[in-house]
């Protein structure tokens, strides 16, 4: 008989109506130093989007597939979904769980690497929570990250072909391939291993497609000018192939986010599409890995792993599959 009697969906949540936008931002700032201007800025690349994140609707549709799938292979495992930002929170989530009698949960994150925000933070959240539901909460046990699983390089490897299918078939072969990541403060990502593996991840989908060049940049940074983070900004990136390759075709990957969200949507659709019309770039835009079949079979995967004595992990490449407990020391804060 399995120890565990649930599964607990974590992410990060958005709004979903314009009055839940700032409540939202605040959520996700909040005990850091962050001006109100900052947040009625970020606050206006919602209202391109009439208020609403396309992050809950693509979560709902994860666990829905996620459902089907368990059932299908003959677990019954009750699915839950809690977000660290916006309802449904983690708080009430587990709350509900207990109510439940849920006894013992594997949590699956939506993040496939290892950083404070992709990881520690979430089971910091996953603990404040349960000390608010007190001891009738459930342990939560978190499962591995995933970012060589076949299951995520595979669907991965999908998408950038169906991607590179949009680009003219003359500038196929010579379309410059820019994997894109969130980018973190340089004093937290030397602290983990985000960085090793999200360049293992666009190594091992290269390798999938045989595209031996590549290049990994990042994203959707914040912070005050005088803080170094990872770097190129894909703008920059975009700024020097317009340099070296004027008038290129341009593959954009997502490869540091599984899901639709108004950071991939603003950053990438909206300000990394106008500058690349401003270059004279052709932009094509790499799909997330979302709700792919084969994605949903790895989470299930990842849950039979944790339900059996001698689980097969799954991983490609030399750095193997990660581990089940995190260390004490592992992923800190900057």
């Amino acid at each position: 008989m399995s120890i565990y009697d649930a599964v607990l969906l974590a992410s990060h949540g958005g709004p979903e109506r314009p009055d839940d936008v700032l409540p939202f931002l605040e959520n996700v700032v909040r005990g850091k130093n962050v001006p109100r201007q900052r947040l009625l800025e970020v606050g206006r690349h919602y209202d391109l989007f009439d208020g609403v994140s396309p992050a809950n609707a693509q979560v709902r549709a994860l666990l829905a597939a996620l459902l089907n799938e368990l059932s299908a292979a003959g677990h019954g495992l009750p699915v839950y979904w809690g977000n660290r930002c916006w309802h449904p929170l983690l708080g009430e989530t587990i709350k509900q769980m207990a109510d439940d009698g849920v006894r013992r949960a594997l949590v699956f994150v939506t993040s496939a690497y290892s950083s404070y925000p992709a990881c520690r933070q979430y089971l910091e959240d996953i603990e404040r929570a349960r000390q608010e539901v007190g001891p009738d909460a459930p342990q939560i046990d978190k499962l591995r990250v995933f970012y060589n699983h076949p299951g995520f390089i595979e669907p991965m490897a999908e998408r950038v072909e169906a991607a590179l299918a949009e680009v003219p078939p003359d500038g196929r072969d010579a379309a410059q391939l820019i994997f894109t990541a969130h980018s973190l403060p340089m004093a937290m990502a030397g602290k983990c291993a985000y960085e090793q593996q999200l360049r293992e991840a666009c190594r091992l989908v290269c390798e999938q497609i045989g595209r031996p060049q590549w290049q990994l940049v990042y994203q959707s940074r914040s912070g005050p000018p005088s803080q170094p983070w990872l770097e190129p900004d894909v703008s920059d990136a975009l700024g020097d192939v317009a340099r070296l390759n004027p008038g290129a075709d341009v593959v954009i990957v997502p490869i540091g986010f599984l899901y639709e969200h108004t950071e991939i949507v603003y950053d990438l659709d909206v300000q990394a599409r106008a500058l690349c019309d401003e270059l004279g770039l052709n932009m094509v835009r790499s799909a997330v890995v979302g709700c792919h079949r084969r994605f949903v079979q790895m989470i299930r995967e990842l849950i039979e792993e944790r339900l059996t004595d001698a689980p097969t992990r799954l991983a490609l490449g030399a750095l193997g599959p990660g581990h089940d407990v995190c260390p004490a020391d592992c992923c800190p804060p900057s």
